[in-house]
């Protein structure tokens, strides 16, 4: 059978995507001359990343995507990127990244705003390629935030099409006439939070609240907060900055998992928007269910000799990080309880609202699966009842119940398989892990969450793990990212027949 996908429009759109990202690789370029660092690495990138954008670009004019093209654009973009995003650090040839498979498994962490590293020295990389790792995970978070709300929809992948209804807006794709006006509108919000933060750290370092806050810090560290990323520049995270920088950070990483069409209408002075959204009261519900619950039991560990201000800071810090999916660490809660770290381990399935920079199955669908769970219940007992599921007084149709049922059911699955699949394959080379390192190391690549427990905690590193391993977790961390659905329909024979 002839083909029907125009894979050419699909292609050239991410041709674009490519020739533009040379742009923000002037970034690193600027602290390499400031550090006096090579710059080969950024310049081979930027000439690599004109050529192939370019001839892309110019493979077709007709450049209009049907639904099936929109599937393919998103795939392969996020490829792509990942792809061009490793180059860096093979050319730099520093520590562990220089190998292509450890580049581009740092590269896809970038890209989908996981945070799991393979690096094992930082010291031993230039400050303009960690500046780098940084910046591609604010690429990341701003591309997926563009891209739910101006393409997912569209698409109804796995229930993106709710956020017209919590944000009670006709059409969230057209909250300006245009795309590309709805495009501005967002990566002018999220550039402005990004600042703010900067700006914010910095002069907690100048009145002496974070001296190990320097102005590299000030602002690496925003790029990969507002998008719930969580890669750092210092091998102990946020552990290596003081209290007053940690709450900073606790703030900016709620807000950066918070629907950015909610933060928009309330900067618009639509402040009742945010207490009239179910997902958002149900979302800070999350937050703090689960700091009281960490808190608890920390303050009555024997072992953990902190001051009730530490334990309150460090339970809020560590359940914001990872139910935002940012993944990072202000502590080793590798060596906390049993109990903290399964409470820990449940955040990192629940993830932060739809419309915003994070990942894992979020805080709108797990809503819905309960609302819709009660009223089933519900009807089990007066069969003749007529109840429909309501998110903030809209009614929610049966088909994007479904469409939410079955994304967390295939979720679950890829989850399990994920983990079964760790534990062989590390077993086979001799790397011992157990069960539940391998399901917190599996939860935490393919939600795009970062660290996990044991061999994946905190301040560990991905590089242990065999290279078949560490290719399959490329693989979860991509499709994670895009929410399955556009990678699972290009799998299928008929995607591509006429």
């Amino acid at each position: 059978m002839s083909m029907r996908v125009n894979w050419r429009a699909s292609c050239s759109l991410v041709g674009t995507v490519l020739k533009w990202l040379s742009a923000p690789l002037l970034l690193p370029v600027v602290v390499a001359i400031a550090y006096r660092e090579d710059l080969s690495p950024f310049v081979i990138t930027i000439i690599v990343t004109v050529i192939v954008g370019i001839s892309l670009e110019r493979l077709t004019e007709d450049r209009d995507l049907d639904t099936r093209e929109a599937f393919l654009m998103v795939a392969l973009t996020w490829l792509a990127v990942a792809v061009i995003g490793a180059i860096p650090f093979v050319v730099a040839g520093e520590g562990s990244l220089a190998h292509p498979i450890n580049a581009l498994f740092e590269s896809m962490s970038g890209i989908t705003t996981t945070g799991a590293t393979a690096i094992v020295d930082f010291s031993v990389h230039s400050q303009s390629i960690l500046m780098w790792r940084q910046l591609i995970q604010w690429l990341g978070g701003l591309g997926i935030l563009v891209l739910a709300t101006a393409i997912f929809s569209h698409l109804g992948v796995a229930g993106a099409q709710l956020m017209e209804t919590e944000t009670q807006t006709r059409n969230v794709t057209k909250l300006t006439p245009r795309i590309t006006e709805t495009a501005r509108l967002l990566w002018t919000l999220y550039a402005g939070l990004t600042i703010s933060q900067m700006v914010i750290l910095y002069l907690l370092h100048l009145a002496g609240l974070a001296p190990n806050m320097t102005l590299y810090d000030a602002i690496a560290h925003p790029f990969t907060t507002i998008s719930t990323s969580g890669f750092s520049p210092q091998p102990e995270s946020l552990a290596a900055f003081s209290p007053a920088v940690q709450w900073v950070v606790i703030a900016f990483m709620a807000i950066g998992a918070t629907n950015f069409i909610l933060i928009y209408l309330a900067l618009q002075g639509q402040h009742k928007r945010l207490y009239e959204s179910e997902e958002f009261r149900f979302y800070i519900g999350i937050l703090l269910f689960f700091s009281i619950g960490v808190a608890t039991i920390l303050s009555f560990d024997a072992i953990y000799p902190e001051s009730i201000e530490a334990t309150v800071r460090h339970a809020i810090f560590q359940v914001v990080s990872i139910t935002t999916t940012t993944g990072y660490a202000s502590a080793d809660f590798n060596i906390w309880s049993a109990s903290t770290k399964n409470l820990l381990f449940i955040c990192m399935f629940i993830g932060g609202m739809a419309g915003s920079t994070t990942c894992s199955i979020k805080a709108l669908r797990w809503l819905v699966v309960l609302k819709s769970f009660r009223r089933d219940l519900f009807i089990a007992g007066h069969p003749q009842a007529v109840r429909p599921v309501r998110l903030s007084g809209e009614v929610i149709d049966e088909e994007t119940i479904r469409d939410v049922y079955a994304y967390t059911l295939v979720s679950i699955v890829f989850f399990i398989t994920a983990t079964v699949f760790l534990v062989f394959d590390t077993s086979r080379v001799g790397l011992q892990i157990g069960e539940f390192e391998a399901m917190s190391a599996a939860a935490a690549t393919f939600f795009n969450i970062g660290p996990g427990f044991g061999i994946v905690g905190p301040f560990e590193t991905y590089e242990v793990f065999p290279m078949s391993t560490k290719v399959v977790m490329i693989f979860l961390m991509w499709i994670g990212r895009i929410e399955i659905i556009p990678v699972l329909v290009l799998l299928t024979p008929s995607y591509w027949r006429r």
